[in-house]
């Protein structure tokens, strides 16, 4: 939110690229001191309901995904927040390849969720993007439906981009071996 901040990012927690105007969204990459990602990458909320009509061209994670501007941040644990550093950061857009995998995990794990499926969506699904649960606690709830089409509540849902994936961003455009 910091860098947010400083760079003038406008969209808040908008389902809209961070620059609107420029189509990009911001990322930072927390890392180690050795250019190893710590943890995955929060994409967007994931609608658990009204998903009639919904693709992956019209998505909010292929909205928030197609120009990113990767900030890495060196993120130790040991490290205070004022003396972190902020590596070089890179602007991203998916290459064939990548945006259809990315497609591909997006369709698996919203088809799972309009099957009623939610509940049973774990790490494993979705090679490069997966689904956690997205909540400040356990009593935040939202509506989702489940296999018989009944509504039930649960946790909120978010996608999240793999640290292999994040990884292999930072490797190839970094130039890290």
């Amino acid at each position: 939110m910091l860098l947010e901040h400083v760079l003038g990012a406008t969209a808040g927690s908008k389902p809209e690229p961070d620059f609107p105007e420029l189509a990009i969204e911001l990322k930072t990459l927390p890392i180690t001191s050795q250019g190893k990602v710590l943890e995955t990458t929060f994409v967007s909320v994931a609608p658990l309901t009204g998903l009639t009509g919904m693709t992956w061209l019209n998505s909010w994670v292929r909205k928030k995904l197609t120009r990113v501007l990767w900030v890495p941040v060196i993120s130790d644990r040991a490290i205070p927040l004022p003396h972190r550093q902020v590596a070089s950061a890179f602007i991203w857009t998916p290459s064939a390849e990548e945006e259809q995998l990315l497609a591909m995990d997006w369709q698996e794990l919203t088809d799972m969720i309009v099957l009623g499926e939610v509940e049973n969506i774990q790490g494993k699904h979705g090679q490069v993007l997966q689904l956690r649960p997205k909540a400040a606690n356990s009593k935040a709830k939202t509506q989702a439906f489940n296999r018989h089409g009944h509504p039930f509540m649960t946790l909120p849902r978010g996608f999240y981009l793999k640290t292999p994936f994040t990884q292999a961003l930072l490797n190839k455009n970094l130039r890290i071996d």
